[in-house]
Formats: structure tokens, C-alpha cells, sequence
């Protein structure tokens, strides 16, 4: 079963926001058997949008859209809709109860923009969206479904999880004979990785793929296969287990914070942080996940000197003689860290992100990392590649991967 995905907004095209809904639906469709066949992205145009959503109608059983169902004049997808399926508006009221109770809640006035959310085409069925105004539609042709949901990424991943994942598979429930799994490894290089599992691919049955998807200090191994029974899937699963249990950190798709608030939660451990260059980043990333109150005591956004010293306890002697980017001062604030919060773990960061500041000894990109526990302290010297944002992110990572290395050898 095929299905494809059109993704409208001229804020897309221009840049200003990042497609994010894209990626969600095609996780969540292919997990569950859907082969995605295309991902096409249109501006507010109603030509470009019918388009769009003929063209893919055409090659695929299923095609949900995101965007272009907001209250203000460019959104006009609805209008498309209806010339496309047919009908005519007709005021829902569940959806009109839906939007008065959130602008209730809000302590919003209501207008006629926002009223006209709860007109819909009658050749639809609606798809309740409880997270925002605007409903999701559900229209058929052709034997051929298509769903319209709106673009805020919240109420696009609310409506999915909620309501429509149930009813496609009510509605086509067709048999998946594809079978999946995903495991996460970190402290390899992905060539060294695929050459250590060399073996493994070339013995694999036909119908089975090993994919491998890097991100930031981690990999992600992807084993599919197409008609193998459950047994055999099972086996090949356990034997990939067994070839990487030096560098395997979890089943399923993690990212270094996942791994490490899993270690943490399932030693009964707790991590404290000490930034300077990534700025609170990882605090930011460890506490986004639900749960983080179980493993997460607190943190330091340490920039100045003065807070280094009078927060985390780092000697000015080491401060002057050492620099803040410096190995000694990273293993002070991780320690430092520790005393201040009384964590088990700790992380610490201090670097140069740039674009300015850096120095021909200490250039940008050069971050010192630290993790710790109450026995031990580990360091590394990092040199990292691209902008700011790309410099903060790595190093959050890998000063993350660095503590959950201690944690899967130690405790």
C-alpha cells in the first residue's frame, strides 16, 4: 500500500519554518507497512495546490496533506477540496463547539474568521482535531482516500496519534507482512560498523535490508524484512544484538538523551548539568522528554568566570593559568556540578561555538566535555565542524554519550 504526502505553506517554501510534519507521517506510515512514495511541498496557490493533490491521488492508495486550513484568506485549501471531491459548506457543529470552548479557554473574543473554521464541504468526513481549530478531512474517490490536516506540527501530530492512525487502519485493514526493528549504537564509526556486520548483511535472506541511519554521535540500525515469519525475523534480530553488544545502547531509535535518561532511570540514578558554550542546551534536551523530573536535579548555565567560581566551585588559579576552555576546568565544573546538586551524574561543557572568539591555539569548534559520578571523572577534547547551532548540538550530544559509555561499563 502506497501513500503519499503534499505538504502546504508559502512559509515552507520561503524558509521560515521547517517541515517537521513530513518526517512525523512517514515514520509513522511506514512503521505500520505503508510504503511512502513521494513527499511534494506547494505554496498558497490554489493552481499548485490541486495540482499537488491530483498528482498524487494518481499513484497512491492514501495521500494526506498538512497545511492551508488556518481562519486568514491564503488558506484555501478547503475551496481546492471542494472543487476536487465535490459539495458544498456546511457549518459542523462539533467542530464550531470545538473551536468556542478553545478560545473559552484562551479568553479569546470570537469572530467570523474564526467561526468560518467550523465550515466544512459536505462531501467530507471530519476528523476531529482537539488540539487547535481546525479540523482535519477525511474525502474518498476513486476508491482512494485522502486526508487534509492542518499544519500546525502539535495539532498535525495530535490528530494522527489519536484519530487518524485508527481509522486508516479500520478502514483499509489490509495485512502487514513487513516486519521491523530498530537498535541504537554510539562509540563506533559507521565504516567500522559496517564492516564489523559485513557477515551478518551478506547472510541475510533475501527480502531483508540492513539500513543504517547516523545522527549526531549515535547510529540507528534499520532491519526490515518483507514475508519472513516472525521466528525467523525474531532470530535475525537477536544475532544483530549479539554482533554489536559492545556499542548497543538501546532497541528502538534513540537520541543521546534517550539513551542516557533511559541509563539513568533504570539505575535509579540522577544527572545534574554544567554549561557554558551549549548554553543549556542539554538541560533543554534531557527535560523535554516526559518523565525528566525522575532523572534530571538541575543544572548550571555557567558563561562567566564569576559563575564558574562562585557556583561550581572552579579555582580562579585554574581559571587564569588554564583558560575556560580548557580540560581542568571542564572536569572542576562537572565535580562542581555535582557538590551544587547532589546528583549522582553530571555533565559539564566549555568550549567556543563562534563564530568569533576563537584563537589559533583554541579555535572554533574546540570544546572540552566532562562526566562524572561520585568515583570518576572522563574528558575529551572535541573539534567540531559548522555553524553555532551545529557546533552546540554536537557537543551536547557527545558530552551526553560520554556519561551513558560510564554508565553501561560501571553501574
Amino acid at each position: 500500500m502506497t501513500a503519499n504526502i503534499v505538504i502546504i505553506g508559502d512559509e515552507i517554501l520561503l524558509g521560515r519554518v521547517a517541515d517537521t510534519n513530513s518526517g512525523l507521517l512517514a515514520r509513522e506510515l511506514t512503521s505500520r507497512g505503508w510504503k511512502v512514495g513521494n513527499v511534494t511541498t506547494v505554496g498558497d496557490s490554489a493552481e499548485a495546490i490541486d495540482s499537488a493533490i491530483r498528482r498524487a491521488m494518481e499513484s497512491a492508495e492514501l495521500t494526506i496533506s498538512t497545511g492551508g486550513l488556518g481562519p486568514t484568506r491564503d488558506d484555501i485549501t478547503k475551496s481546492v477540496l471542494t472543487g476536487i471531491f465535490g459539495g458544498s459548506p456546511r457549518l459542523d457543529p462539533d467542530v464550531l463547539a470545538n473551536v468556542e470552548t478553545i478560545f473559552a479557554r484562551r479568553g479569546l473574543p470570537m469572530n467570523d474568521l474564526t467561526r468560518s473554521q467550523a465550515m466544512v464541504p459536505d462531501s467530507c468526513r471530519v476528523v476531529p482535531n482537539h488540539f487547535g481549530t481546525a479540523p482535519g478531512m477525511w474525502f474518498e474517490k476513486d476508491g482512494k482516500v485522502f486526508v487534509a490536516l492542518p499544519g500546525v506540527p502539535y495539532e498535525t501530530r495530535g490528530i494522527l496519534h489519536t484519530q487518524l492512525l485508527s481509522m486508516l487502519q479500520e478502514h483499509f485493514d489490509f495485512a502487514d507482512t513487513a516486519r521491523r526493528a530498530e537498535f541504537t549504537v554510539t562509540g563506533i564509526p559507521e565504516s567500522a560498523l559496517a564492516e564489523a556486520l559485513a557477515p551478518f548483511e551478506d547472510s541475510l535472506p533475501a527480502g531483508c535490508h540492513l539500513a543504517y541511519l547516523p545522527a549526531r554521535g549515535i547510529i540507528v540500525l534499520r532491519l526490515d524484512s518483507e514475508g519472513l515469519d516472525a521466528d525467523c525475523f525474531s532470530s535475525l534480530c537477536d544475532d544483530l544484538r549479539r554482533r554489536t553488544a559492545d556499542w548497543l545502547v538501546g532497541n528502538g531509535a534513540m537520541d543521546a538523551a534517550a539513551v542516557v535518561s533511559t541509563l539513568l532511570r533504570e539505575r535509579g540514578l540522577t544527572l545534574a548539568t554544567a554549561e557554558s558554550c551549549t548554553g543549556g542546551n542539554i538541560a533543554s534536551l534531557v527535560t523535554a522528554r516526559a518523565g525528566a523530573s525522575d532523572v534530571y536535579a538541575g543544572g548550571v548555565v555557567s558563561y562567566s568566570n564569576g559563575v564558574k567560581e562562585h557556583l561550581l566551585g572552579v579555582d580562579s588559579t585554574v581559571l587564569a593559568t588554564e583558560g575556560a576552555v580548557s580540560e581542568a576546568v571542564a572536569r572542576a565544573m562537572a565535580t562542581g556540578a555535582l557538590a551544587a546538586t547532589g546528583a549522582d551524574c553530571a555533565v559539564a561543557t566549555t568550549g567556543i561555538a563562534g563564530p568569533g572568539g576563537g584563537t589559533a591555539d583554541k579555535p572554533v569548534g574546540t570544546v572540552w566535555i566532562a562526566a562524572a559520578t561520585a568515583n570518576e571523572v572522563r574528558t575529551a577534547l572535541l573539534h567540531l565542524d559548522g555553524d553555532r547551532r551545529a557546533i552546540i548540538d554536537a557537543a551536547s550530544s557527545r558530552a551526553l554519550l560520554l556519561l551513558a559509555g560510564m554508565l553501561r561499563k560501571h553501574c
